[in-house]
């Protein structure tokens, strides 16, 4: 019997041309080959199985081909190319980093350096995960990757470039490879299947190369797995069933339920994908990619995002025809919350649940009946029963009329009835507020000259201008000036705004403090404050005097509502006025 192999290994490209998805760093280094311009070091960094190592020992075998083709490809023909093919080729090494990543396996590599190769031009040196060498063997590499021998050329490849020092990876070449298409994975699986007489389902193959992520050795592995499944007859349902991957109709089926509103049938389909093994998150991400795929199939122009299989492409057009743009935006929104809330969530099938209720309510109309209310629909339902209520009771209103006049002599037309008015409910007394009372700071602002708080030069007000004023008149000047104080001095006037000033001796002003902190900040602007009231009450013989308080003097500082309850306990005329009045404090 045949030893078996599989077929990552058996059909492993031994050319740059029949490397797959990497077209543009197979042409670099094939040109690299013709014109012999080679660096010292190369890096080549990406996914899995993409083919880095591979492309690192096509690369190292081109080097050192004593005939190379025009292409810059290796002959396969001459003595160094056929001991590269044998594995006994002596100008070609390979070390595993991460099994010998201390600094001794290094120190015996660079030992290897010194020694000129016996057949071909170079020393090719292929160090595989890179990344996985220690600091200290990174910092013994270093001096030999900066001055290596000029017959000395070294290859590293590694999948987590973003942990190889920042001094290696400036004296390297890098190569960044990347993650293959589905389309060229499938196009790769075709052909072995062909070599391997296996016969398949292109939808089929389109899983393969889906689960495959991006790697070409991924893909060949489950190509193995599946067609051992299958007996040498890939079909859509076994692949499915064997990788268990949910069956695309689902997301389909969803979506259909979810546009006709159906809650119960997507619960119901929700339970059966749940009994059959599959996690509720991976139920979501993948309705996410499908909606994202329906999304770009309603456009030709990025149709061709899709990666699927031709009769999937006709499925999704379809779908895509029947959804409005604005459904498919909000359910990956909503999508993509329960995504994010998923491993916190505690009940994750009940979070799963109210995704898909969100989804299906998308599209139904505000006033349809259904199991859950937004709070608009319930204002819209609630705005329907009012009007329902007073339609009723202005109905009721127009019957007991008629049945009072049952007894007076009724003329007999009809046009009576029908014009007679029904009478409007007398509208609610108008509610009055304590802030349309007096002067407010507004009514302040609106009429005549903005105070300004002044400066500290004197102010003089003229003999014609000089007048009197009264504590009332004091108390609102002095509002005024805390709401029109600088920004700097916000604080202090907040402070001040609880302050009554009081007419001591006219025209002497005194303002009591309650603490030294207080007085200290308001003493440093003593003169401004007095200008201000110059020249606000238009009076030039103000004084001001700031004092501190005296313990029985210092009292608790009353807000807006707890005045108006001490108000209203100490005069019981004002508690039913207010009553009345209907008067409410804003």
């Amino acid at each position: 019997m045949e030893e078996y192999i599989v077929s990552a290994r058996k059909y492993r490209p031994m050319t740059f041309d029949s490397v797959v998805g990497q077209e543009a760093l197979t042409t670099t280094l094939k040109n690299a080959v013709k014109s012999g311009k080679l660096a010292h070091a190369y890096l080549f960094c990406g996914p899995r199985g993409v083919g880095k190592t591979t492309c690192a020992r096509i690369f190292a075998k081109a080097i050192n081909c004593e005939s190379p083709t025009d292409e810059g490809e290796a002959c396969n023909h001459c003595e160094s190319c056929m001991a590269f093919n044998e594995q006994r080729s002596y100008n070609i090494f390979e070390l595993d980093a991460a099994s010998n990543n201390s600094v001794e396996n290094i120190k015996v590599l660079m030992e290897q350096t010194r020694i000129p190769p016996q057949i071909g031009k170079y020393k090719v040196f292929i160090i595989d995960e890179v990344h996985m060498l220690s600091t200290a063997a990174f910092n013994a590499f270093l001096k030999t990757l900066e001055e290596p021998p000029a017959h000395v050329i070294f290859i590293l490849a590694t999948t987590e470039k973003h942990k190889i020092l920042p001094t290696i990876i400036s004296r390297c070449q890098i190569y960044d490879f990347e993650r293959m298409t589905v389309p060229d994975i499938v196009n790769h699986l075709k052909m072995v299947a062909g070599k391997e007489g296996i016969s398949y389902e292109e939808e089929a193959l389109n899983i393969i190369a889906e689960k495959a992520d991006g790697g070409m050795r991924d893909a060949l592995s489950v190509f193995d797995q599946v067609a051992s499944f299958c007996q040498g007859n890939i079909t859509y349902q076994k692949v499915i069933e064997d990788l268990n991957v949910l069956d695309a109709e689902n997301y389909f089926n969803i979506i259909n339920l979810a546009l006709e509103n159906k809650v119960a049938d997507i619960m119901v389909l929700l339970n059966n994908i749940i009994n059959n093994g599959f996690d509720g998150g991976h139920l979501i991400s993948g309705l996410a990619a499908h909606v994202r795929n329906v999304l770009m199939a309603k456009n030709e122009q990025t149709i061709a995002l899709l990666e699927v299989s031709q009769r999937q492409r006709e499925q999704y057009r379809e779908q895509a025809k029947k959804c409005p743009p604005s459904f498919l935006y909000k359910a990956l929104k909503i999508m993509n919350d329960c995504d994010v809330n998923y491993r916190q969530s505690s009940n994750k099938r009940l979070l799963v649940e109210l995704t898909l209720i969100q989804v299906a309510q998308i599209t139904q109309e505000d006033d349809t009946p259904s199991a859950g209310r937004s709070p608009k629909r319930l204002k819209s339902l609630f705005r329907k029963l009012v009007k329902n209520v007073q339609t009723k009771v202005a109905s009721q209103g127009g019957t007991e009329r008629s049945q009072k006049k049952d007894d007076e002599p009724v003329a007999p037309t009809v046009n009576k009835i029908v014009t007679e008015k029904v009478p409007e409910t007398p509208k609610p007394a108008q509610r009055v507020r304590l802030g349309a009372i007096g002067m407010t700071f507004a009514n302040l602002s609106k009429s005549g000259k903005k105070p300004v708080f002044q400066k500290e030069e004197e102010e003089k007000i003229t003999s014609e201008e000089q007048r009197s004023f009264d504590e009332d008149m004091l108390l609102q000047q002095w509002t005024a000036m805390c709401m029109r104080m600088p920004q700097q001095l916000t604080g202090l006037a907040t402070r001040m705004k609880n302050m009554i000033p009081v007419i001591t001796d006219y025209p002497n002003i005194e303002v009591v403090i309650d603490n030294e902190i207080l007085l200290d900040q308001m003493k440093a602007i003593q003169k401004r404050i007095r200008n201000t009231l110059v020249a606000n009450l238009h009076n030039n013989d103000i004084s001001l005097h700031l004092r501190l308080a005296k313990p029985d003097e210092v009292k608790k500082i009353l807000n807006n509502r707890e005045m108006l309850e001490e108000m209203r306990a100490k005069h019981p005329a004002l508690e039913q006025l207010l009553g009345q009045l209907e008067l409410e404090l804003v």
